[in-house]
Formats: C-alpha cells, structure tokens, sequence
C-alpha cells in the first residue's frame, strides 16, 4: 500500500531508562492499529557491555544513546502525532515549535546503525588481548611481579595458563586475564 522510499529514520525522544518500554509501546500501538504500512522498524541501538560481578561475566545491553529511540516510518497523515502521543514520548527529535519531525540524513542512519554493528564486532576482538608465546608480566596475586609465557588461553574462563621462572624452574600458573599485562 505504502511506497518504501517514503519511509524515514526519525529520531524519537524517550524519558530516559523507558527505550525498550517506549519501543515496545510503540510496536503495540503498529500492531493495534495496523500500521506496519507506515512503521517499519523500532530500534533502539545498544552496545553489549560485558561486567564482571562474583567472578560471573555478565553481558548486558547498554542503550547507546539514552532517551533516544530510533524509528523507520513514513510520517503520513496521523502517524507523527499518534507516536508523540505514546507513553514515555517526548516528541520528535529536530522538530521545531509546531513543524515537522526531521529525517535523519542516511549517512548519520548508517552511520548508528554501523555503529550498532560495529561495537558488537568490537567485543569480539577485544576479550582476547593474548596470545600464546607472548610474554606477560603478574600484576596480582602471589607472583606479582614475575615475568612469565602464555602457553595456553582459555577463552571462556578468561584465564590464562603461564609458564613462569620461579627459582629457577619453569611453574605453569593459571591466572586470569585481569591478573597480567603485556611486557
């Protein structure tokens, strides 16, 4: 019914903490009242934050840009104002007194949405700072100080397995990655 290309990205202003309610109220309302001609898609972009918390990795999704909610919707007829009108909606990003919501330009769009893809590969390449041969130093626990190989990494655990010169004798020692630091 709707022609795709009149569809936009808007930014839709949220009482910050509600993102996810706002953007749930928001696909309600879609479905309620059968809009998903003019209302493509909801987003609220996030990035994986990974805690550590008694030794347990939580991940939890942190909104990136808080009190924001992004939509992709073609503003035709009653749409704008029965969005604005959703709980936990301040309104349209960008409008001014009485005008019209503003688009995003595509490139700040790509550049949110590549943003939200981009730091999902970061955590990736991130949890493993080590690799096995090189040498690391002890930064705590018992053999702070010592210098020692890795020889083995445990991704899942975040452990290390490290060969280091005690006395004289090679001791292997399993440390966490938080407990070394590269030379």
């Amino acid at each position: 019914m709707s022609d795709n290309s009149l569809k936009k990205w808007y930014v839709v202003r949220a009482v910050s903490g509600q993102e996810n309610k706002v953007k749930t109220y928001i696909e309600n309302e879609i479905n309620r009242l059968n809009l998903g001609d003019y209302i493509s898609q909801v987003l609220v972009p996030t990035e994986k934050v990974v805690q550590v918390r008694d030794g347990k990795k939580i991940s939890k999704d942190k909104v990136y840009f808080p009190g924001y909610v992004m939509v992709e919707a073609n503003l035709a007829g009653e749409i704008a104002h029965i969005i604005k009108s959703i709980t936990g909606v301040i309104g349209f990003l960008g409008e001014v007194k009485g005008g019209d919501p503003v688009p995003l330009r595509m490139s700040e769009v790509n550049r949110m949405l590549g943003k939200v893809d981009e730091l999902a590969t970061n955590i990736d390449s991130m949890s493993i700072p080590f690799t096995i041969g090189e040498t690391i130093k002890v930064i705590d626990g018992p053999f702070n100080g010592f210098n020692g190989t890795i020889e083995k990494i445990n991704e899942e655990k975040r452990k290390l397995e490290v060969m280091v010169k005690i006395f004289g004798r090679k001791t292997p020692l399993e440390l966490s990655f938080m407990q070394v630091e590269k030379v």
